[in-house]
C-alpha cells in the first residue's frame, strides 16, 4: 500500500513518535501492532514502560499519518512528540553521539533502538531537551539524524 508522507519539519531531522497509553492487560501490545499491520504500517521501534495500571507504548512507524487516525479511531488513546532519529554504524558510534550531546549540554530524556528500518541499518530514537541545536550539533559531528521520509518503505 502506499503512503502519501507529512512534509518535513523545521528540525529537518524531526520524527514522529507515538506515545499510545493502554490498560496493562495481556494482548493490549499485540492488538495495536496487529491494528497497525492491518493497514500496512510497520513498527520500527518500540518501547514500553509500565506503570501500576497502564502501560505506555512508545513506538515509531513509517507512516504516521495513517497510524494516527486509526488508533483514534479504534479506542487507543495517543499522544504525539518529534523525536530525533540517528542512523549508528557499529556501536562505537553510540559514544560519538551521546559525547556530542554533552559537550553540547543538551539532555537526553530517552533512548532506545529501532527494531528494523529499511536497508536493515541500525539506528536509536531520541527523546531530547533540544532537537534544534542536537540536530545541528550530530550533523557536525558527522553522525546521520534521519527524517520520517527516511523511515517509509
Amino acid at each position: 500500500m502506499a503512503h502519501t508522507l507529512t512534509k518535513k519539519s523545521s528540525h529537518g531531522g524531526v520524527v514522529k513518535q507515538f506515545s499510545v497509553f493502554a490498560e496493562n492487560k495481556v494482548g493490549r501490545l499485540h492488538d495495536v501492532i496487529s491494528l497497525l499491520a492491518g493497514k500496512d504500517v510497520h513498527v520500527l521501534a518500540l518501547c514500553l514502560v509500565d506503570t501500576t495500571d497502564s502501560t505506555i507504548i512508545r513506538l515509531v512507524v513509517d507512516y504516521p499519518e495513517v497510524a494516527a487516525p486509526l488508533l483514534s479511531q479504534h479506542g487507543f488513546n495517543h499522544s504525539l512528540v518529534e523525536v530525533l532519529a540517528v542512523e549508528i554504524d557499529t556501536e562505537a558510534r553510540l559514544s560519538v553521539v551521546t559525547s556530542s550531546l554533552v559537550q553540547a549540554e543538551i539532555n537526553i530524556h530517552y533512548i532506545y533502538p529501532f527494531l528494523m528500518r529499511p536497508n536493515n541499518r541500525t539506528g536509536l530514537v531520541l527523546r531530547l531537551e533540544d532537537p534544534d541545536l542536537a540536530t545541528e550539533v550530530l550533523k557536525r559531528n558527522m553522525v546521520t539524524v534521519l527524517t520520517q521520509t527516511d523511515l517509509a518503505r
